[in-house]
């Protein structure tokens, strides 16, 4: 497991002036299929790293991406969220710039997956008509003009809790939109999970944590297993080919 440096790459291309991320590799020779990971709100921490190093364990050639590299999240998470709503920036150009690296890693099969978690499922959401031949959506934020940004998507799972407050009603939303512009999906919402329920562990500022049980946000260590086969499944029907 390697922390990366793509801030040559990310320049070049107009992008994070610091660029990095985590390097999750599978045992093995290679060459793997690959996925970008992006992290939630918190940033590229602990609970990132150890998704990554599960897929990688799955088999799958894993860069976290660090899109909080030029100033960490209280410099960078309002300009991140402006993207997210305009759906163009900087952030764009560091994901293009990740699976880009993957691509001429000399490790990677050439298929690519997204994935995203929080903030990060958001994006892979919006990444998924940029080149990436599977997305995986766990409880990401729905864009303004959900009909607009599927155009061409590629295949997609997404995760969603029923107990999450923040999200009500999105997975029902989502999959209408996918189904509406025939794209292939898998949209699940667990009854007895919240926001951030693939976590491990809680996140966030300890004073904070009581609120954020009462929004519905926290691990579930119920659904978190199936959710988790699903979107192995998804991404071995999809970059193993």
């Amino acid at each position: 497991m390697t922390e990366l440096d793509l801030s040559d790459d990310s320049r070049a291309a107009g992008g994070s002036k610091n660029l990095g991320g985590y390097l999750a590799r599978p045992d093995g020779p290679g060459p793997f299929p690959a996925v970008v990971m992006i992290h939630e709100a918190f940033g590229l921490n602990d609970q990132t790293r150890r998704h990554a190093d599960r897929l990688a364990e799955a088999g799958y050639l894993t860069l976290a991406v660090d899109l909080f590299s030029d100033g960490g999240p209280r410099r960078c998470l309002v300009s991140t969220m402006r993207s997210m709503m305009s759906g163009e920036g900087r952030v764009f150009t560091d994901l293009a710039t990740a699976r880009s690296w993957l691509s001429g890693s000399g490790l990677s099969t050439g298929k690519t997956g997204v994935i995203g978690f929080c903030m990060g499922g958001g994006f892979a959401l919006l990444a998924a008509n940029d080149g990436f031949d599977a997305a995986s959506v766990n409880y990401g934020r729905l864009p303004g003009n959900l009909e607009a940004a599927l155009r061409g998507a590629c295949p997609v799972v997404a995760n969603y809790g029923k107990k999450d407050r923040t999200l009500q009603g999105a997975a029902a939303k989502l999959e209408a939109a996918l189904e509406s512009h025939d794209i292939e999906h898998d949209v699940r919402e667990f009854p007895t999970a919240g926001h951030a329920f693939l976590n491990d562990e809680e996140e966030g500022p300890r004073a904070l944590r009581p609120l954020m049980r009462v929004m519905g946000i926290g691990p579930d260590p119920r659904s978190s297993p199936e959710a988790w086969q699903r979107i192995e499944d998804h991404f071995a029907k999809h970059l193993q080919a």
